[in-house]
């Protein structure tokens, strides 16, 4: 699958869970590697390498590749906790898609939901208190938050078009998201995390899609085909002054800031199939993480 279909699959929710390691050569791409060798941290990502996705650990140069869940089902949507010792992330391991909930080196797995529906795209609220997801437990997909020990669940979202994607504001008040309005048309949204104050964010046709805030939250990065192909974008948080990053005939999607706001990682098909790359923030200095044959997609970036 393309990375253009992955993409709104996984932004959509239903078929996010869709991979064990034989091994990868991972290098930089062009240049001289200045940007790889000033970012720091840990990112996730997963890869689809043995014929079903799994969460991996690198570090951005691609260096120190560790996989850190082995199981038949597919592993997605990975988020990191705010100090950087655990993961969330989404899995059908038991039949349907939960959120489940496990320490950076895959040990102390813990289910968080249970339900029937599709839960999945955790994003962990910054002051590591609660985790954010999308929903189709009571029909359409919306926001709901929970308890990083599974109590206090609550629906945020009450709208007639399905929505995904959350991602919270550094300051904890906000949360964007995507809403899906039919056909290929997918808008950004902005709400107060008691579901109050609304707004929306993009206004275009195309697809909108993966909202995520800058650690300063002066920033929100997204990708976007309302140029013609999927490509990087930054815009203010009111959806003023928007700059596109990426300027490729393949698709550019999926961004991610580094916790300093430095750097941006992104899933690229440009050199043949699906990588995670990393860039300056203003999008010079690209460069390739990962290398090889399968997909390697959904990056999440931790500073520890």
């Amino acid at each position: 699958m393309g990375v253009r279909g992955r993409a709104l699959l996984a932004v959509a929710t239903a078929s996010l869970l869709l991979a064990s390691c034989t091994g990868i050569d991972a290098r930089l791409d062009d240049g001289n590697g200045s940007a790889a060798s000033s970012a720091t941290g840990r990112l996730a990502f997963i890869a689809e390498r043995d014929g079903n996705d799994e969460i991996y650990l690198v570090r951005p140069d691609g260096t120190g590749l560790l996989r850190v869940t082995n199981d038949p089902a597919g592993d997605v949507g990975p988020a990191w906790s705010p100090d950087g010792s655990r993961l969330a992330f989404s899995s059908n391991r038991d039949g349907d898609p939960e959120i489940y909930v496990m320490n950076a080196d895959g040990t102390e797995l813990e289910q968080l939901t249970d339900d029937p529906g599709v839960d999945a795209l955790p994003a962990w609220s910054p002051d590591g208190s609660r985790i954010a997801f999308s929903s189709n437990r009571e029909g359409m997909a919306d926001i709901y938050l929970i308890g990083v020990d599974g109590t206090g669940l609550e629906r945020i979202t009450v709208h007639p078009a399905d929505e995904f994607g959350p991602d919270w504001s550094p300051d904890g008040t906000r949360i964007a998201f995507d809403r899906y309005l039919g056909g290929t048309n997918f808008e950004i949204i902005s709400v107060a995390i008691d579901g109050s104050d609304e707004q929306q964010l993009t206004h275009t046709p195309a697809g909108d899609l993966a909202p995520a805030w800058s650690p300063d939250g002066s920033s929100i990065a997204f990708f976007s085909d309302r140029d013609g192909d999927f490509e990087v974008y930054t815009m203010a948080p009111d959806g003023s002054d928007v700059m596109p990053l990426t300027d490729s005939p393949e698709d550019d999607v999926l961004p991610a800031w580094s916790p300093d706001g430095a750097h941006i990682a992104f899933v690229s098909t440009r050199d043949g199939n699906n990588e995670v790359y990393v860039m300056d923030a203003d999008g010079s200095n690209l460069f390739r993480v990962t290398q090889d044959f399968a997909s390697d997609a959904e990056p999440a970036w931790s500073g520890n």
